[in-house]
């Protein structure tokens, strides 16, 4: 916020009036945060309820998912420059109302393109609200401004409700139908409105700075060659890959995407991601290894239903209540890294090493123990693991991208990078990639089990064609699930191995600037902007 936002005691939001006592003014927009989280365009959750409704396809359903996420990632570059354009009170009116016809549209339309534009633009507005709400109470967090405090709480929050809402929907699924979860969200969001309307006064900074020299045309540009990206993951296995005019025609249109935005780049004065953000050397480090360690553990979207439901037996009720594992594992991972890393300033190595420790645990456990009967309770410790690794491998290096260097007028497009590598490619690639080696892997097993049981069992070579088939399918699931986690254990362990290898004295340091700096830098980019499209204005003050 402000100047006005600088330390007190105690904290104090000015957007919030006076008769309101301070101390609950902080929660009042963790309140805020909550209710725009949980809105999110599509509920993956409910994904098999939507495909039994409506004559949309699994896919369908995740690729709009996945452009939430791509509005998102694509909102980090301007949030900033929104902030200090609106007030807060605007911008969460606004995203209310966004989010309200988002939360319509998606419990009514069977459209894939409308689905998927309207997730796109919903996640665009949750990240505009949800940031409008943290920044405001970021003082109140952390007084002295350390990012790694900061983001620890931002992950308890993001990632807690990701599970939280997928037991919430499929409950409300069960009790009665999954349109109901779109029309509580939508009673949430309208209360939220009165209660802005009412507790939040329409406050704006002392300096109004125009929303000049944004690089629209590149922000669509990102956004087509992420859309282009994330549909050839989704449909790449239901089109079947490069065979299909769908895949190649999405790949040439990702490539035309970047390329003309790589050529922009080289001549605009402010490209919507510069080389200087795509070239830095903890953006590259992070994108390296989000992309290894998001593919180990992305046996959560490909293995883990199939087997608890196949294999296990689990209803939807069952399955979802494993995500309370995942959300206790969360929570541990998330206090972990506050006492360890943000606290006591450990290592990035250190950090990053014991993420990729309780990812081999994860790993290794399924590929010991996996076999079909497996109580649920015996879930609790790989799940646990895998929300805490996740966890804490994104705070890491989230901070160290706040840690690189970058200033401030480039900051933003590095979180832009670390949003698509991190949430867009974490989400779609690793599933991709296991997925396709799932299918080849059962179709090898699943030959030599039909063999070997045709030659060393006549009764069974005699037992009902559909009953031969499920078995073969059952085991050669179960066999391919546990050779594809022995594979990824042993590039987990290498991984890890690397990691320890190497040298890093580095530990975090990463102070937010003020946000009267922030106001400054955004305002001189602003000017230099114009000055740059015409080189013969004045030199004014952008009042």
């Amino acid at each position: 916020m402000a100047d006005w936002h600088a330390p007190q005691d105690p904290f104090d939001i000015p957007d919030v009036p006076d008769y309101v006592p301070r101390r609950l003014k902080p929660y009042l927009f963790i309140f805020f945060v909550l209710i725009i989280q949980f809105s999110g365009g599509v509920y993956l959750a409910a994904a098999s309820d939507m495909v039994g409704t409506t004559a949309l396809m699994q896919e369908d359903i995740l690729m709009a998912g996945y452009a939430s996420l791509i509005g998102l990632a694509i909102n980090f570059a301007v949030m900033f420059r929104i902030k200090f354009r609106f007030s807060a009170r605007t911008q969460l009116l606004v995203s209310c109302m966004v989010l309200i016809a988002a939360n319509v549209i998606c419990a009514c339309t069977t459209s894939v393109p409308l689905l998927v534009i309207t997730c796109f633009i919903a996640g665009w507005f949750r990240m505009q609200a949800t940031f409008a709400c943290n920044s405001t109470i970021q003082l109140w967090l952390t007084p002295v401004r350390d990012m790694a405090i900061f983001f620890c709480y931002v992950y308890i929050i993001v990632d807690s409700v990701i599970q939280l809402s997928g037991i919430a929907t499929i409950y409300t699924a069960f009790f009665s139908q999954w349109e109901y979860m779109h029309w509580t969200m939508t009673g949430l969001l309208a209360l939220m409105m009165i209660v802005v309307m009412i507790l939040v006064k329409p406050v704006r900074g002392p300096m109004f700075i125009p929303l000049l020299g944004i690089d629209w045309i590149g922000a669509l540009l990102w956004a087509g060659f992420m859309m282009c990206f994330t549909f050839i993951c989704v449909y790449g296995n239901y089109f079947d890959w490069w065979d299909a005019a769908e895949i190649r025609g999405a790949a040439l249109i990702a490539l035309a995407c970047l390329a003309i935005n790589l050529w922009r780049a080289t001549f605009l004065h402010h490209p919507y991601i510069s080389f200087r953000a795509m070239k830095n050397r903890n953006v590259i480090r992070a994108t390296g290894i989000y992309l290894v360690f998001f593919t180990l553990i992305a046996t959560e979207h490909v293995f883990e239903h199939s087997y608890a439901a196949n294999i296990l037996g689990f209803d939807e009720t069952n399955l979802i209540d494993l995500n309370w594992y995942v959300f206790a594992g969360i929570i541990a991972g998330c206090g972990f890294t506050y006492f360890t890393f943000a606290l006591r300033k450990w290592r990035y190595k250190t950090m990053t090493a014991i993420a990729f420790t309780l990812a081999i645990i994860y790993l290794a456990y399924f590929y010991f123990f996996i076999d079909y009967g497996v109580e649920k309770e015996m879930l609790f410790i790989p799940l646990f693991f895998r929300g805490a690794a996740a966890v804490i491998i994104s705070i890491v290096f989230l901070t160290s991208i706040v840690q690189s260097g970058l200033p401030f007028q480039v900051f933003p497009q590095a979180l832009t990078i670390n949003g698509f590598t991190g949430a867009v490619m974490g989400a779609t690639l690793g599933p991709a990639i296991i997925g396709e080696l799932l299918r080849h892997t059962m179709a090898k097993n699943a030959a030599l089990l039909g063999a070997n049981i045709s030659n060393t069992n006549p009764d069974i070579a005699f037992a009902p064609l559909g009953q031969l088939y499920g078995m073969v399918q059952t085991q050669a699931l179960v066999v391919s699930m546990k050779e594809i986690y022995g594979w990824l254990l042993i590039i987990a362990l290498a991984s890890l191995t690397a990691i320890l290898l190497s040298y890093s004295s580095v530990r975090p340091f990463a102070i937010f600037p003020k946000w009267s700096t922030v106001r400054r830098v955004i305002k001189h980019m602003v000017r230099t902007n114009k000055e740059y499209r015409d080189p013969h204005i004045e030199r004014t003050t952008l009042m």
